[in-house]
C-alpha cells in the first residue's frame, strides 16, 4: 500500500513539473490594411480553443505568448474580412497580417462568441469609440462631417449649445478634457467659435474618448481624454480624396515615398463663405483653414519613424475696426522600437502651441496671448503572457504661458506697449499600468501615476498681506481684490510652488456568462492647468493659467459601475453605467471678476468644490440594413465655494449651484439605413434639458430707471433644446469599376426649424421704458449639399 501511494505521489509531482516546464512561445507582428499598409488599431487576435487573445496597440503591433502547440487564430476587425489560420507554435514567430476591406460587410465579417466574450471581459469601461465612416454619415450643421459634434450623440457628452466651443463630459468643464492629436495636445478644438471642430475627418483613422477608467498613461485633465490618431499615409499607391461643401472644401493626398516602406500624407481644409460677402456690400470676414501632415518611414522590422504636424488658423474681422486670429500648431516626432517580441516602445518629442491675436483698429492696439508646451514621452509595453500585460513610462512637459501682450498698431495710437507677466511651469509624471486576467471570469486593469508639478519663477510676483489676494468685506458681504503690499522678482531659476500627487487607477470586469458582465472602476487624476473663463462656452480670448502659490491643482475622484451585454450574437449591444465624481479645488470667480488682461488673476478667484453624478444608457443595433443607437443620460453637475472661515459666506452663500453645463436629461437617437448600394439615409433626434442661466427675480426703481436684480447663481434654465437632422447619401452606380469614386450628401439640419435659445438677455425697451426679455437663437433650418470624391 505504501509503494502504491509513493508511486501516485511521484506521478503527480512529474505531472505538475511538466505543466510548469512546458515550453511557451510568442507570436507577434503588425496588422495592416491590405490596400494601403495603414496600421490598424484595436484588431482582435483570438485563440478560440483557449478563450484568450489580445488586440493591436496604437501602432498595429500585437504579441501573444502561449504554450507550445497548434492553434487556430481568428483575426477580426469590423469592416474587414476575418482571417482564420492554424499556426504551429513550436518557436517564437513573427507574423504580419494584411486585412482586406469587406465589400459585403454583413456577410463576410464574422464576430464569433469568443470575440464577443473578449470584449465583455475587457475591464476598460466608460469608453466611446466612433469609426470615421460613422462620423462622415452623421448629419451636422452645414453638412461638414465633424468628430466633436458626432461625439455629442453619445451618453455623458454635451456642450453649451449650438455654435459653442468644446464639449463637456460627465458634468465637467471644457478645460477638463485632454485632447490629443497624434499624442500632441490641442488647446482649442473649435473653428469659427464652435461651428466646426479642428479635425479633418479625411486625415483621421481612429477616435476614442475616455470618460472614466482612464489608464495611468494619461493625466493632466480630470474629465476625459479624447485620443485621435491621424492616418499614416498609403505606402502602396497614390490616392486623392476630398469634398466640396456649402461653406468649406477639403483635399487630401497620400502616397508612397518608397513603396511598402515610406509614405506621406498632406491634407487641407478651408472655408470660403467670406468670399461672397463683398457681393452684398458686406466688409466683414470669417473663415478658417487647417493643414494636416504625416511622414512615416520603416527603418527595419524593429524600428519605425513618424513625423506628424497640424496647423490651423481662424480669422474673424469686422471691417477695419476689429480683427481676431487664433489657432493651434503642433509637431510630433515618434520613434517606435521593438526590443523583443514581448517589449514594444515608443519615444515622442512633441511641440504644441495655441495662439490668440486681436487687433482693435478703432482703439489702436494689438493684443496677443497663448500657451506653448514641449513634451517628452517614453512609453513601453511588456507582453508578459496572454494573461498579463504591463505598460510603463514617463512624460515630462515644459509650459510657457503668455497671458497677454498689448502694443500699438500705429505710431500715433497713444497706446503704451505692455506685457503681462509670463508664467512658466514643468510637469513630470511616471506611470505603471497592468492588464491582468486573474481567472476566466475576472479581469483587472490597475495602475499608478505619480505626477509632480513645478511652478517656476517669473519676472514679477505680487505679495499680499497674509498671502491673501482676495479679501472679504463683512459689512457689504462681498469679496473684493486685495491690494498687493509688495512686488518681487523671483527669477526664472527659482520655484514658486510645487505639487506632488499619487493617482491610483483600478478597473475590473466580472463575466456573468458568455454574453454579459459587470464592470467597476475608480480613477484619481490631478489637473494643474486651468482655463480662465466665466462664460458657459469658452471663447478664444480665454487664457490658461498654471497652478501656483494662490491656485491649487484640481483633484478628482471618480467611481463608476456598469452592466454590459451582447444580444443576439452581437446584433445588439446594451451598456449602462452609473458614475459619481468628486472634485476638489475647482476655481470659481468672485462677483464682477474681470478676467481679460488681468495681470493678477489670483485677486478674482477662489478655490471651490465640484460634484457630478448620473446614469448613462446606450443601446446599439449593429447588424442589418438599419443600424444606430439610442443614448440617454440622467445627470447632475454642481459646484460650491464655501467661505474660507466662519466669517465668510462664500460664493452663492456657500450653497451648491448648477454648473453652466448641467443638463438633467440628454437623449440622442441616431439611425443609419442602407436602402441599396445607391442610397443611404441618416437621421439624428436630440433632446436636452435647457442649460442653467440667471433671470431677474425682481426689480426696483432708481432715478426713473427700472433696475432688475438677480438671485442665486444658475437657478433658472433656458428652454429645453431639441432638433431633428436628416441626410441622404447618393452613390452613383457608375462608381463600380472606376477609379474615380463620387458621392452626393444632401442634409437638413433642424428639420422643423426649432429656434433653440442660445441665450435670453434682458434690456430696457427704448419706446416703453420697461424691461423685456430678448431670446437669441443661432440656427433655424439649414439645408446643405456636399460633393465627395476619391481616386
Amino acid at each position: 500500500m505504501k509503494t502504491k501511494t509513493t508511486s501516485l505521489s511521484a506521478i503527480a509531482i512529474l505531472f505538475c513539473f511538466s505543466l510548469f516546464s512546458q515550453s511557451k512561445y510568442t507570436l507577434s507582428g503588425t496588422i495592416t490594411e491590405a490596400s494601403s499598409n495603414e496600421q490598424l488599431i484595436g484588431v482582435n487576435i483570438i485563440v478560440p480553443s483557449l478563450k484568450t487573445g489580445t488586440v493591436t496597440n496604437e501602432y498595429g503591433f500585437y504579441s501573444l505568448t502561449l504554450a507550445e502547440g497548434s492553434y487556430e487564430f481568428v483575426i477580426s476587425y469590423l469592416g474587414f474580412k476575418t482571417i482564420r489560420q492554424t499556426i504551429d507554435l513550436t518557436s517564437d514567430k513573427a507574423l504580419n497580417f494584411s486585412l482586406e476591406e469587406s465589400t459585403e460587410q454583413l456577410d463576410e465579417v464574422v464576430i464569433t462568441e469568443n470575440v464577443e466574450r473578449l470584449n465583455i471581459r475587457n475591464p476598460q469601461m466608460s469608453v466611446n469609440s466612433l469609426s470615421i465612416s460613422t462620423v462622415k454619415q452623421i448629419p451636422v450643421v452645414l453638412g461638414e462631417a465633424d468628430i466633436v459634434k458626432s461625439l455629442l450623440l453619445l451618453p455623458g457628452i454635451t456642450n453649451a449649445g449650438e455654435a459653442s466651443s468644446g464639449f463637456n463630459v460627465r458634468g465637467g468643464a471644457v478645460d477638463q478634457n485632454l485632447i490629443l492629436l497624434d499624442e500632441a495636445t490641442i488647446f482649442n478644438s473649435s473653428h469659427l467659435f464652435g461651428l466646426f471642430s479642428v479635425f479633418n475627418p479625411d486625415a483621421i483613422k481612429d477616435v476614442k474618448l475616455f470618460k472614466g477608467s482612464i489608464p495611468a498613461r494619461y493625466g493632466g485633465r480630470v474629465s476625459s481624454v479624447l485620443e485621435i490618431f491621424q492616418k499614416e499615409g498609403n505606402s502602396k499607391e497614390y490616392r486623392v480624396n476630398g469634398g466640396i461643401g456649402a461653406v468649406a472644401s477639403r483635399l487630401l493626398i497620400e502616397g508612397p515615398i518608397e513603396k511598402d516602406r515610406a509614405s506621406f500624407l498632406v491634407g487641407g481644409r478651408a472655408s470660403y463663405a467670406h468670399l461672397f460677402l463683398p457681393l452684398f456690400n458686406i466688409d466683414n470676414k470669417a473663415y478658417f483653414y487647417d493643414l494636416n501632415t504625416k511622414l512615416n518611414y520603416k527603418v527595419n522590422d524593429k524600428n519605425n519613424l513618424y513625423f506628424s504636424g497640424y496647423f490651423g488658423r481662424d480669422l474673424f474681422s469686422l471691417s477695419d475696426n476689429f480683427e481676431n486670429i487664433y489657432g493651434n500648431a503642433v509637431l510630433n516626432f515618434r520613434w517606435n522600437h521593438l526590443f523583443s517580441k514581448k517589449l514594444f516602445s515608443n519615444l515622442s518629442l512633441i511641440y504644441s502651441d495655441y495662439y490668440y491675436g486681436l487687433e482693435l483698429g478703432f482703439v489702436g492696439f494689438l493684443w496677443n496671448s497663448g500657451i506653448q508646451n514641449f513634451n517628452l514621452k517614453y512609453d513601453l509595453k511588456q507582453y508578459v503572457s496572454d494573461k498579463l500585460q504591463v505598460n510603463y513610462g514617463l512624460n515630462n512637459t515644459y509650459y510657457s504661458f503668455n497671458p497677454g501682450k498689448i502694443e500699438p498698431n500705429t505710431n500715433d495710437s497713444g497706446i503704451v506697449e505692455d506685457q503681462l507677466t509670463k508664467k512658466y511651469a514643468n510637469e513630470l509624471a511616471v506611470y505603471l499600468d497592468i492588464q491582468h486576467d486573474i481567472t476566466e471570469n475576472l479581469s483587472l486593469e490597475y495602475g499608478l501615476r505619480l505626477s509632480h508639478f513645478s511652478r517656476l519663477g517669473q519676472d514679477e510676483l505680487f505679495v499680499y498681506q497674509d498671502d491673501n489676494p482676495v479679501e472679504f468685506d463683512p459689512f457689504l458681504l462681498i469679496y473684493k481684490s486685495a491690494e498687493p503690499i509688495d512686488t518681487i522678482s523671483p527669477g526664472r531659476g527659482s520655484e514658486l510652488a510645487n505639487f506632488t500627487n499619487l493617482e491610483p487607477r483600478v478597473a475590473l470586469a466580472y463575466t456573468l456568462n458568455e454574453k454579459s458582465s459587470i464592470k467597476a472602476s475608480y480613477t484619481r487624476i490631478a489637473q494643474y492647468l486651468h482655463l480662465l473663463s466665466n462664460t458657459s462656452s469658452p471663447t478664444p480670448l480665454d487664457v490658461w493659467t498654471p497652478s501656483g502659490p494662490f491656485v491649487k491643482p484640481q483633484l478628482l475622484d471618480q467611481y463608476a459601475l456598469g452592466y454590459f451585454r451582447d444580444i443576439k450574437d452581437g446584433a445588439y449591444a446594451f451598456e449602462t453605467e452609473v458614475f459619481y465624481k468628486d472634485l476638489q479645488n475647482r476655481i470659481d470667480y468672485i462677483d464682477g471678476a474681470n478676467l481679460i488682461a488681468n495681470d493678477a488673476i489670483e485677486q478674482v478667484i477662489l478655490n471651490g468644490k465640484g460634484r457630478a453624478y448620473g446614469l448613462e444608457v446606450l443601446l446599439r443595433k449593429n447588424d442589418g440594413p438599419l443600424t444606430g443607437w439610442l443614448a440617454y443620460t440622467l445627470s447632475k453637475s454642481e459646484q460650491r465655494t464655501p467661505g474660507r472661515n466662519d466669517q465668510e459666506i462664500g460664493i452663492n452663500s456657500g450653497a451648491w449651484y448648477n454648473t453652466p453645463y448641467d443638463k438633467t436629461h440628454d437623449i440622442a437617437l441616431y439611425g443609419n439605413y442602407e436602402l441599396s448600394d445607391k442610397w443611404r439615409f441618416n437621421a439624428n433626434l436630440v433632446y436636452q434639458t435647457g442649460q442653467p442661466t440667471n433671470y431677474p427675480i425682481g426689480q426696483f426703481e432708481f432715478q426713473g430707471l427700472t433696475i432688475p436684480y438677480y438671485g442665486l447663481r444658475n437657478e433658472e434654465r433656458l428652454p429645453d433644446y431639441h432638433r431633428l437632422d436628416i441626410a441622404a447619401t447618393l452613390t452613383p452606380r457608375k462608381n463600380k469599376g472606376r477609379k474615380w469614386q463620387t458621392e452626393w450628401v444632401f442634409s437638413i439640419y433642424n428639420v422643423y426649424n426649432r429656434r433653440n435659445a442660445a441665450s435670453i438677455n434682458f434690456r430696457r425697451n427704448q419706446d416703453t421704458g420697461t424691461n423685456e426679455a430678448v431670446r437669441t437663437s443661432i440656427f433655424g433650418i439649414v439645408p446643405s449639399v456636399s460633393y465627395n470624391f476619391k481616386f
